[in-house]
């Protein structure tokens, strides 16, 4: 299989540079939790682009990358990276990754059962089943919590309590 790779060139490094720009957008957005819409998705499906992008570039540039792994100070880089991504593996103890700081009363939220979401709402018991049966959620016991109903997902248990606290459906 030897295609003309030098063909390929006048888009390959468009691609990465498209590819690169949605990518670092998208991931800061994520990062600073401002991700809305299609972000998170364009990020996971659309890095592929960039993926191979930059297997295309590699290759159309080898005689150039391999000259980095003769140099110290790119050794040094590319194995300070090696390093973190082996490292990002492991957990620093916190589930997830790390919440950010908002999320504690979120999950304190989704843990409390059926009858006291209904007192912060200030509806009846059977209002809050009724609000949580809206949101998708199928509740058997008012001893259940929305972390049990959604599922360990943030995003999940956010959704329900917005749905569930939120002003009673028209």
């Amino acid at each position: 299989m030897n295609m003309n790779l030098n063909a390929q060139r006048p888009w390959v490094t468009p691609l990465v540079i498209g590819s690169f720009l949605l990518s670092a957008v998208t991931g800061v957005l994520m990062f600073f939790h401002l991700d809305t819409g299609l972000n998170k998705a364009a990020h996971e499906w659309l890095g592929w682009a960039m993926v191979i992008g930059v297997v295309l570039h590699v290759l159309l540039n080898f005689p150039a990358f391999k000259r980095y792994f003769t140099q110290t100070t790119a050794r040094v880089v590319m194995g300070v990276f090696a390093i973190v991504l082996a490292l990002s593996f492991f957990s620093l103890g916190s589930e997830g990754g790390g919440d950010p700081g908002w999320a504690g009363p979120i999950r304190a939220m989704a843990d409390a059962p059926v009858p006291a979401l209904a007192q912060v709402a200030g509806v009846s018991t059977e209002d809050m089943r009724e609000r949580l049966e809206a949101a998708g959620l199928h509740v058997v016991s008012d001893e259940q919590t929305v972390a049990e109903l959604a599922g360990p997902d943030l995003r999940a248990q956010i959704n329900a309590l917005t749905q569930a606290l939120g002003k009673a459906p028209h």
